[in-house]
């Protein structure tokens, strides 16, 4: 059974270290077979079914645990509980495992908190291209006069120190993709390693030493662009320093004094401007003869080059109101009205989101992130106008509706008619068929013209539909008659006499 690990290490052995099937077949213990199969088919993910999936007890109570041993730890010695009493005290809040297993991992725990106490720390030193450091900081901004909390995305490569940053609204893992994709096209490539704390959008549960359950499309990014990731120990920032270090840099060059922009759009553009300035302008911690900047370039060549953006997003299944509306994260959009009645299916995106249907795409919206909004796409309720046309002038869909110019000129032209709504929408439902630059060209035809009724602009729309006649066929010169005959009625008169 072909696991997300194995997928990911047969990709990075064949792709990155430039094994032979033979060696990674006898590495990692798997047929020639499998392999060629991960290796031919270019997927990240095989899917099967497995009966049994065991897990530990202790797993889904560990922070609860440490919780416990923490504050255990902080007490006077002669106010701390025994290992019994902290093992009661979890199983009254719902674990049911036994004590051995809360025995054995207190003991791990106190042996690790003993060696992370010390104040001595071991400098790490990066091959080119070997590692990177991803982590989350939160600024304040002001965006269009409005304070607001950023959540920024840091990304460090380990060897030559370059840093590249992006402001989100939110830490959800669309948004962690998407900082992954931007940050590895602007590298041009990916590290072989990528070094993170146990956020919950890659990290599912934490079991003892560095052994991590990864969420699924978190190691299908991976994956996607053979980068192998590796989780620190909880609370141990020192284990990913560098961008711990990172964050406070940033935070004091960029963020103070607190930025004025209008759209996250500036704030990242700038923020981009801003890393490229600084990693030109300082020297290497390390090598002070060059800049970061001359070794990111150097460090350049040893990366994996970048393999495409990754389709990341996050799917959940929604129903259709009558309204043409799916609710999403508080705020609802619109789909087209052939999808009322079944569900759809919604993939947030860091910054759109796409609303499918058995497999066809029913809506596309730029992702709001406020609450209780609405965000129609006034094309998906004209199927509904052709019932409703009184609808036209009053529907929430169509208020404000920009349309082209030459549709906008009939529009104004046809509310002063009784049935000017009427008119309106049968020539706004052609658009669904002929496509609008076909019905916005009928449009300025007839207005050129000097009429503006629905029929014509129909019948313009017909014309244009009708097939061109064929085109005259010249005569080859072989066929033409060098001898023009001469009219003579006598010769049927002969025939006459004949008979």
């Amino acid at each position: 059974m072909l696991v997300l690990e194995t997928v990911a290490k047969i990709r990075r052995a064949y792709f990155v270290q430039k094994k032979p099937i033979k060696a990674i077949c006898r590495e990692l213990k798997v047929s020639r077979k499998v392999v060629r199969k991960v290796l031919r088919s270019e997927a990240t993910e095989f899917r099967y079914e497995r009966a049994d999936q065991p897990l530990p007890r202790i797993g889904p109570w560990q922070d609860a645990l440490d919780q416990l041993l923490a504050l255990n730890e902080s007490k006077p010695s002669r106010e701390r509980l025994t290992l019994i009493r902290v093992f009661e005290t979890l199983h009254g809040l719902g674990y049911e495992g036994g004590y051995d297993a809360v025995r054995r991992y207190a003991r791990v725990w106190q042996r690790d908190q003993a060696a992370t106490s010390a104040g001595a720390f071991i400098p790490l030193s990066f091959a080119p291209g070997e590692a990177y450091q991803f982590d989350w900081s939160h600024e304040v901004v002001l965006i269009n006069g409005i304070t607001v909390t950023v959540k920024v995305a840091h990304v460090r490569l380990c060897h030559s120190r370059m840093l590249f940053v992006r402001a989100y609204p939110r830490e959800t893992q669309e948004m962690v993709f998407d900082a992954h994709d931007r940050a590895f096209a602007f590298f041009k490539g990916a590290c072989t390693r990528g070094i993170y704390d146990n956020m919950k959008t890659a990290v599912d549960a934490i079991f003892v030493g560095r052994e991590r359950a990864y969420n699924r499309r978190f190691l299908r990014m991976c994956s996607h662009y053979l980068v192998d990731p590796v989780a620190c120990t909880p609370a141990s920032g020192w284990e990913k320093g560098q961008v711990e270090n990172q964050v406070g840099l940033v935070r004091e060059r960029f963020f103070t004094p607190r930025l004025r922009v209008k759209s996250y759009d500036e704030l990242n553009a700038w923020l981009l401007d801003q890393c490229v300035t600084y990693a030109r302008a300082h020297r290497h911690p390390e090598r002070r003869e060059q800049t970061i900047w001359q070794m990111f370039e150097a460090e350049r060549p040893s990366l994996v080059p970048y393999a495409g953006r990754f389709d990341g997003f996050h799917a959940v299944t929604a129903a259709v109101s009558k309204t043409c509306l799916v609710q999403f994260d508080k705020n609802k959009y619109s789909v087209s009205a052939g999808a009322v009645g079944r569900p759809v299916e919604i993939r947030a995106y860091a910054d759109r989101i796409e609303l499918r249907q058995d497999g066809r795409i029913v809506g596309d919206h730029r992702r709001c992130f406020g609450r209780d909004q609405t965000v129609f796409d006034p094309w998906h309720y004209v199927p509904v106008l052709a019932r409703k046309p009184g609808a036209l002038r009053n529907g929430a869909p169509f208020k404000d509706w920009v349309l082209p110019a030459g549709l906008e000129r009939v529009r104004r032209k046809l509310a002063g008619n009784a049935d000017g709504d009427r008119q309106m929408v049968s020539i706004l439902t052609t658009v669904l068929s002929d496509g609008l630059p076909t019905v916005e060209a009928a449009c300025l035809e007839a207005l050129r013209e000097g009429v503006h009724s629905a029929d014509v602009i129909i019948n313009i729309l017909a014309r244009r539909r009708e097939p061109e006649p064929a085109g005259t066929i010249a005569t080859p010169d072989a066929l033409r008659l060098r001898h023009a005959p001469a009219a003579d009625c006598a010769r049927y008169d002969s025939l006459r006499r004949v008979h």
